[in-house]
């Protein structure tokens, strides 16, 4: 087996696990009548990103070759999983899935770094190689989405049954990738150096300072409707039950996955012509398109807006997270470029989804009565947070384009 199929299976079956349960969970846990605690399950995964990448990352460079821990954390992730399956109250659900976030949300990163030692040791260009690699990853959730959809286990506790047994498949194939070894931290490093938080020297600078800010702000976004998209379109189960939306809604949410695979080759063109503070509120402006669709739409005559919602999610995910990251490998120095890569992740995917799960669970309660939602108005509030944001951003972040 040639070793660009080998990482492409790694890529594969990382997201896979992810995209057989994140889309339909919240339908799920909907159905066991746990509808309004949604937000709070789900922030879990923000609490871990916070959390763990680092810690695994200590253990990566110091004492385990990164594709061992990388099958540690899968087969323990498999079982957190399965019994997450077997849960019958909301605290019993949360803590399997805690867990399962603790071990799953480091490996994404440490799938990166395996794929990237392997090619670096075999002299395989990075920037040219590993993007046909990773879209696979992408095509991997979109499968998972489907095959969960079709199985009818959007409302089902297999769906955790299904990603337990991709979790475990991946834990052993890890075993059996090409060695990458620990680089080993150098002696006398601070206690800052080894945390990877170096770049919080950057924050002196008031451009990154209000960078990172906005990256929190615009963090509380991402999740919003991964966490309640497809609850959402089965509220519509009673006055549209046979439209393709409602019976089909993973496969239905899946073009957003589409979509984001098909703007990431936009980035280039639009960073080069229009720089980091016009793509980014570019992508301000889709997050409110984004949610005020969904506010507009429905799986009747209101469909075309729901499927334009789906389109627009590319540029809202990619033209923040990608021109992001593209930002800060231009705009700080060599030595700081890792430790901030790894502090953007930190608080997009780590304080902004706590706070954005935490905040979109408290407006979906208040205007949900007697287990109706009003979800027009909690995607129009959505809509007009990522208004303020924008002009916000648009005020105080300051850039010239070089």
């Amino acid at each position: 087996m040639s070793l660009k199929l080998r990482l492409t299976i790694l890529q594969f079956l990382e997201f896979f696990i992810w995209g057989s349960w994140l889309i339909s969970f919240g339908n799920y846990m909907f159905h066991l009548g746990m509808g309004d605690k949604i937000g709070t399950l789900f922030a879990t995964a923000g609490i871990a990103s916070f959390i763990m990448p680092t810690i695994a990352g200590i253990i990566a460079d110091r004492w385990l070759h990164s594709e061992k821990l990388l099958g540690i954390l899968h087969l323990l992730g498999a079982c957190c999983l399965f019994m997450a399956s077997q849960a019958v109250t909301f605290n019993q659900l949360y803590l399997c899935m805690f867990l399962n976030a603790l071990f799953f949300m480091p490996t994404i990163g440490l799938s990166y770094s395996v794929c990237y030692s392997v090619m670096a040791r075999h002299r395989m260009d990075t920037v040219k190689d590993f993007p046909p690699i990773r879209v696979w990853g992408t095509v991997g959730f979109i499968v998972a989405m489907w095959i969960v959809n079709l199985a009818g286990w959007g409302t089902s506790s297999n769906q955790l049954l299904f990603a337990s047994g991709a979790a475990l498949v991946l834990g052993i194939y890890s075993f059996t990738l090409p060695l990458s070894p620990p680089t080993k931290a150098q002696k006398g490093s601070s206690l800052i150096s080894v945390l990877g938080l170096d770049a919080l020297v950057l924050l002196k600078e008031r451009k990154m300072a209000v960078f990172f800010l906005f990256a929190i702000l615009l963090g509380v976004c991402l999740q919003i409707t991964n966490s309640y998209g497809s609850t959402f379109l089965g509220s519509f189960a009673e006055s549209y039950p046979d439209s393709f939306a409602v019976k089909y809604n993973n496969i239905f949410l899946s073009i957003s996955q589409i979509s984001e695979a098909l703007f990431i080759l936009a980035i280039p063109f639009f960073m080069q012509r229009f720089g980091i503070k016009t793509v980014m509120l570019m992508s301000l402006g889709a997050w409110v398109l984004r949610f005020a669709l969904f506010g507009i739409g429905n799986p009747g005559n209101g469909m075309i807006w729901l499927t334009l919602s789906m389109i627009i999610y590319g540029m809202a995910f990619d033209f923040f997270n990608i021109s992001g990251s593209l930002f800060i490998e231009h705009e700080t120095p060599a030595k700081f470029r890792a430790s901030a890569q790894g502090m953007l992740m930190m608080v997009t995917n780590g304080l902004g989804a706590i706070f954005g799960n935490y905040g979109a669970e408290a407006v979906i309660n208040a205007h949900t009565v007697n287990n109706v939602t009003d979800w027009p108005a909690c995607w129009f509030i959505f809509a007009a947070y990522a208004v303020v944001t924008g002009i916000l951003f648009a005020v105080f972040f300051k850039h010239k384009r070089q």
